[in-house]
């Protein structure tokens, strides 16, 4: 089935889109920023300078909704920002713009930009216009992504001159290649997601703690599972195993499963990470535990903010589109 492309109108649309953003800057108005995923709803009160000046966020993830329940749950939390003697923009990003989303938005087809035309999403109010960035997709291997391309336009924002891999870990990791300012090539892996299965939802749920952790028992699983990744389905469960006969601590299997499924990981993308630059995007906890894995194997990736690059992105795609 063929992507949808847009027609004339639709450029002519986006073109007014655009014009309704810049004027909103170039008048020195502030505006919103939103970033929507799957499980919860975060929004900040944006300067013309990108300053946050107030944020909140919410449960009411895309999963949680039907597409009239978009604009009641933002309009809840930004309500408090809104003038009825103003009018203000709102760009936001992530799953809010996928298929089950508020408004389905085209995707760009890598090698691309990592920003986009706009798409306007419907709502009626009279002083809230609110647009949604494209995600970014690749026929060969299939693979799409929502809301990390806007973390990449983010970095590439501050850093222009970046040529390497960004990774942004997390439920579905991204691998990235990046040079020339373009998305050039990218692959995902559910690796988050397996681990919290077999943590909450197998057999393993009897022997992994909910928290604490071992770092040598982490590095030690990585390397395994670089080494040797055809083994790891047996290896996981050798962690029910070493919990029945030898009393293994709950927080070692946590940390042994996480560094066995990363491992696999690290070996699928060797060519993305080794000899190459790589930045990690995501939350501090992720992405630390990605460069430890990483480091181990001689790689030094830089850990950068996931957030302060989405509104990075976000601004960046209101201002320059």
């Amino acid at each position: 089935m063929a992507l949808p492309v847009c027609n004339a109108l639709q450029d002519r649309n986006c073109a007014n889109d655009r014009l309704l953003c810049g004027l909103a800057f170039m008048n020195g108005l502030n505006w919103i920023a939103f970033d929507w995923g799957t499980s919860c709803l975060r929004v900040w009160l944006m300067s013309p300078s990108n300053e946050v000046l107030a944020c909140a966020e919410s449960d009411q993830g895309m999963s949680k909704l039907t597409p009239d329940g978009f604009e009641p749950a933002l309009q809840m939390l930004v309500q408090p920002w809104l003038s009825e003697d103003s009018r203000m923009v709102a760009v936001g990003c992530g799953m809010v713009g996928s298929r089950q989303g508020w408004v389905e938005v085209p995707y760009i087809e890598a090698p691309c930009s990592p920003l986009g035309p706009l798409t306007r999403a419907p709502i009626s109010s009279d002083v809230l216009k609110v647009f949604i960035t494209p995600g970014v997709m690749q026929k060969s291997p299939a693979d799409v992504m929502r809301g990390e391309e806007t973390q990449i336009a983010g970095l590439l924002a501050q850093r222009g001159d970046f040529e390497g891999v960004v990774c942004l870990p997390g439920t579905h990791s991204k691998w990235v290649r990046v040079s020339g300012g373009k998305i050039l090539s990218f692959q995902t892996f559910v690796t988050g997601e397996l681990f919290t299965l077999l943590a909450e939802q197998s057999v393993l749920r009897f022997s992994v703690s909910s928290e604490g952790w071992d770092d040598d028992a982490f590095l030690y699983a990585v390397g395994v599972g670089i080494r040797d990744p055809v083994s790891i389905f047996s290896r996981v469960f050798s962690l029910r195993a070493e919990t029945l006969l030898e009393d293994l601590d709950g927080s070692v299997a946590r940390a042994k499963l996480s560094g066995y499924l990363l491992g696999v990981e690290l070996a699928a993308t060797r060519d993305y990470w080794q000899g190459s630059s790589v930045a990690l995007l995501g939350s501090e906890r992720s992405s630390i535990v990605y460069a430890a894995g990483l480091k181990a194997q001689g790689c030094e990736a830089e850990v950068l903010d996931g957030e302060s690059l989405t509104l990075a992105g976000l601004h960046a795609a209101c201002s320059l589109r």
